[in-house]
């Protein structure tokens, strides 16, 4: 129940997190991504730094190892993310990304050996298509997505999904270790391809508030997933955390007066159920 608990709070803090980081760059009349990155990392690590003392952080070897890997596919997730947001239709593929960013953990978890009774099976099938359905806009039949979309969006799923698993395989009694050298690694990387394409980048700013409350609810989400994956199940922890698209909806219904479609309806519908059956396991 407790990595129930702390999966859910990880989800929320994910969604949460897109949701501020949409802001960052919208409201700043579409500030160009990179630009929202390049605040919101360096916030998200200064929370990680002031974890360490806290929490405590051993830097072994495979700590760093995994941490650092988890920086790699989380920088890859965001370059294959930004290359799909540009090809879409994204009422398309943002399903295809998170479906397979949450199957892809589920798979290694029970590939590892983790046991899942009738009850948690159900909800893990149930699970999975709430991320589905939650994560589609209005429309999402009407267009078809280019092969090359397609491939992108599996891609980028992929990658989130290493992430997890990455920070998943760090040594239990390394503490905030793997967050901070991910961390690092990521930004890192996001921070030399801003050196790279900085002609491209173009002259708006970010909303530097926004920007900052993101990548601080980022860290929050990856603390949470890392303490909920040491303490349950990959295969439960994982899929409960991509739910994320549910709380970006409804924060974009509470505070935007978005229209929460039909499909999404039923999605924050079958979350619920979905979570109830994985408590039971």
């Amino acid at each position: 129940m407790i990595a129930l608990l702390l999966a859910l709070g990880s989800s929320l803090a994910y969604g949460c997190a897109d949701f501020f980081g949409g802001l960052g760059g919208l409201g700043a009349r579409k500030a160009h991504v990179l630009r929202t990155v390049m605040v919101a990392a360096p916030a998200g690590l200064a929370v990680e730094l002031l974890l360490w003392p806290v929490l405590g952080a051993s830097f072994g070897p495979t700590a760093l190892g995994w941490g650092a890997a988890s920086g790699v596919a989380s920088a890859a997730a965001f370059a294959l993310l930004y290359k799909t947001l540009a090809i879409g239709p994204m009422n398309v593929l943002s399903p295809v990304t998170a479906l397979m960013s949450a199957a892809l953990p589920v798979a290694v978890g029970l590939l590892q050996g983790e046991h899942v009774g009738m009850a948690g099976l159900v909800g893990l099938a149930l699970a999975l298509v709430t991320v589905v359905l939650v994560s589609a806009g209005h429309g999402a039949v009407s267009s078809r997505p280019s092969q090359e979309g397609l491939l992108l969006a599996f891609g980028a799923g992929a990658a989130i999904a290493l992430q997890l698993i990455f920070l998943h395989q760090a040594p239990t009694d390394s503490g905030v270790a793997p967050l901070i050298i991910g961390r690092a690694v990521s930004s890192a990387v996001t921070l030399a391809a801003a050196g790279i394409l900085h002609r491209r980048l173009g002259p708006e700013k970010p909303a530097y508030a926004m920007s900052v409350t993101a990548g601080v609810l980022d860290s929050l989400a990856n603390l949470l997933f890392l303490l909920a994956a040491r303490s349950g199940d990959l295969a439960v922890v994982a899929v409960i955390t991509a739910l994320y698209p549910a709380g970006t909806v409804l924060l974009a219904r509470g505070v935007l007066a978005e229209r929460i479609h039909p499909g999404q309806l039923v999605g924050l519908g079958t979350a619920a159920v979905a979570v109830s059956l994985l408590a039971l396991t």
